[in-house]
């Protein structure tokens, strides 16, 4: 029987010559492959966080408008209260032939009623405590010379509002007239009161 026969490499190294350097290992790379039409994963969080951002968006967003219309309702409430003013000095000047400017319009910017003259629920009212002093006939002609005429009341606002204006003073012959008169037509024991513009006195 044959004896086999093993071959060995001996290398012998030489001790003059230095270790070779050894190269730095590159890192790792890894690819990733995902089947086509697969969706990308996204985090919960990242979901709720976008959600919460475009609601405080919307939230501030609906501020804005709520602040826009509220300017917006206060412009126009202004230019009603301009626009009524203006109608209210338009249909005084339509009763006047010649309107005295001068008395509605002190310094260009003209007002509802005369200089000196009361504006209330869209009437205007001049309280006269002054001399002459006439007498009802008298008053009432005074007042037509104003394209006026002496009060008719018509609420309790207005009443308390003419109370609150006028002037208290004790005098037996004088005071303020109104439009209110006892009727000429009835006998003495039967005349009732009765306001300029025929309405029988109903106000208590």
């Amino acid at each position: 029987m044959e004896e086999e026969i093993c071959y060995s490499t001996v290398v012998f190294k030489n001790r003059d010559e230095p270790p070779k350097e050894k190269k730095p290992e590159e890192p790792t790379v890894y690819s990733e492959v995902k089947p086509k039409g697969t969706a990308t994963t996204v985090p919960v969080s990242v979901i709720v966080d976008e959600q919460e951002a475009n609601l405080r968006n919307l939230t501030a967003e609906n501020q804005q408008l709520i602040v826009a219309r509220s300017i917006l309702q206060t412009k126009t409430d202004e230019l009603c209260r301009i626009n009524d003013k203006f109608n209210q000095t338009l249909n005084t000047i339509m009763k006047y032939d010649n309107f005295p400017v001068n008395e509605y319009c002190p310094e260009n910017k003209c007002q509802p009623c005369r200089k000196n003259w009361i504006l209330f629920q869209e009437k205007c009212y001049l309280i006269y405590l002054g001399y002459p002093w006439w007498k009802w006939e008298g008053s009432r002609k005074q007042c037509q010379n104003f394209n006026a005429d002496l009060v008719v009341i018509d609420s309790l606002e207005e009443e308390e509002f003419i109370s609150n204006h006028s002037q208290y003073y004790y005098d037996k012959y004088h005071g303020y007239w109104i439009g209110l008169y006892k009727d000429p037509n009835e006998s003495s024991d039967d005349q009732k009161w009765l306001w300029i513009n025929g309405r029988n006195d109903t106000l208590k």
